[in-house]
Order: structure tokens, then sequence, then C-alpha cells
């Protein structure tokens, strides 16, 4: 028999059909979303944010975040609560377009989410490697998740 009437293999498509397959299987699968548990933030901009938060935002929220009559807390319970299941961005924004109540909009977005890594921090979510950013399509995938 010549080359040309040998009959085709089947072992090579059979391969080629489970390769397709697991392709599409991993293709298809959600990817992970990032939480604030999977350190979004570093410890350096943390501290920034620890010193803006003092200088800006403590005279209202108290040097804790733990609230006053009319301000609310930014860490606890009702805090954690009031954000679960919402993205890191939708309180980038709350923070970016109503504080300080003094002067809404007047900090920079950089001096904005450095606060926000405080608040993640003092809140006892784990710090990474890289700061968290400032663009809001990165911030919106981001989710806050009060417990692991």
């Amino acid at each position: 028999m010549s080359k040309l009437q040998t009959p085709p293999r089947r072992g090579g498509e059979r391969y080629v059909f489970l390769l397709v397959l697991a392709v599409v299987s991993v293709a298809a699968r959600p990817a992970q979303q990032l939480t604030v548990w999977d350190g979004v933030y570093n410890a350096e901009q943390a501290k920034r944010g620890g010193e803006v938060y003092l200088a800006e935002c403590s005279n209202c929220h108290g040097r804790d975040l733990e609230g006053a009559d009319m301000t609310p807390a930014l860490t606890g319970g009702a805090f954690l609560a009031n954000w679960d299941g919402l993205s890191v961005g939708d309180l980038f924004e709350r923070i970016r377009v109503s504080m300080p109540a003094n002067s809404p909009g007047t900090l920079s977005r950089q001096r904005n989410v450095d606060v926000l890594a405080y608040m993640l921090a003092f809140n006892q979510f784990p710090a990474g490697k890289e700061e968290l950013p400032r663009e809001i399509q990165v911030l919106k995938q981001i989710l806050f998740k009060a417990s692991r």
C-alpha cells in the first residue's frame, strides 16, 4: 500500500477534539474576581492615606474612623455590612464626589485612593505588593467582601 492509500488515523482527530474541548472549557469558566482580601493595596499607600485621613477626614469621622453624631463610622460591622457585595470602585466614587463634606471633590484621585487604602488597612484587609490603582474601571472590578 502506498502512502496515498493509507487510511487516515483516528487518534489524531480525537486528540485535536479533546484539546479544543479543554481550551473551550477553561475559557468558559468565569475569572476569579479580585476581592479586598487579595491584598489590593500596599502598606506604603495605606501609610500615605493615613496622613491624608488625619488631615482631611478625622475632624468629622474621628481619629479611629469611629464616626460621630451625624457622621458614619468607616470601620466596624455597620460599615462593612453597608459596603459588602459592592465594589471598591463604588466606595471610591462615594469618597471622590462627596468628601470632604465641607469641600466635596477637592482631593486628587491619588489622595482619595490613598485614603481608601488606609480604610482597608484599618479594617484589617491584608496589604499586598501593588498600590490600589486610581482608575475607576479597575476599582469597579474589586469586590468589597466583608468576610472571607
